[in-house]
């Protein structure tokens, strides 16, 4: 017979009210790191995405609040910044040898620049979300990130016997 699953146990979501101005502002800048390159002054996407990993490494600790919302930030940002480095190594192929601009190479423009303007949107929604104090969820990004931040971690506790020494 299979273990019982057991339901995992979630920390409670704070209120607006109970999240300090610092954690909001914290929140809201995970998701204000896809402006890093621009900031950087370089337009290779990984930069942005290095700096989502390097923002969310440094700023899980804070909070669950922040956690959750650097975690859907960076998570969030995996996607695009793959498909914009992939993009830039197509392009710089195209351009260095004698490959021909295809359907295929156009097609994938045209995905990369739509994912960039969901990304920029949904971006700036939860970038003023996390800044109201508000949890917002992103598709799938927003159910993981919840997972992790909020998850009760069970504590590994030691068995404490109460029993007279042995005799002897």
């Amino acid at each position: 017979m299979p273990p019982a699953m057991s339901t995992p146990f979630y920390h409670p979501v704070p209120q607006p009210e109970e999240i300090p101005i610092r954690e909001r502002e914290d929140a809201m800048g995970a998701y204000l790191m896809m402006f890093a390159a621009i900031g950087a002054g370089l337009p290779l996407p990984v930069i942005n995405l290095i700096a989502s990993i390097v923002y969310y490494f440094i700023n899980r600790s804070h909070s669950r609040f922040v956690h959750f919302h650097s975690l859907q930030a960076m998570l969030s940002q995996m996607p695009t910044s793959i498909m914009n480095i992939i993009l830039v190594f197509w392009s710089v192929r195209i351009f260095f040898t004698d490959a021909t601009v295809n359907d295929y190479y156009v097609g994938y423009i045209w995905l990369t620049v739509i994912a960039n303007i969901l990304y920029f949107v949904y971006g700036i929604i939860s970038a003023v979300k996390a800044r109201r104090g508000r949890m917002y969820y992103l598709m799938f990004f927003g159910k993981i990130s919840y997972s992790i931040a909020f998850a009760v971690k069970e504590e590994k506790t030691r068995e404490i016997k109460n029993e007279p020494p042995p005799i002897g």
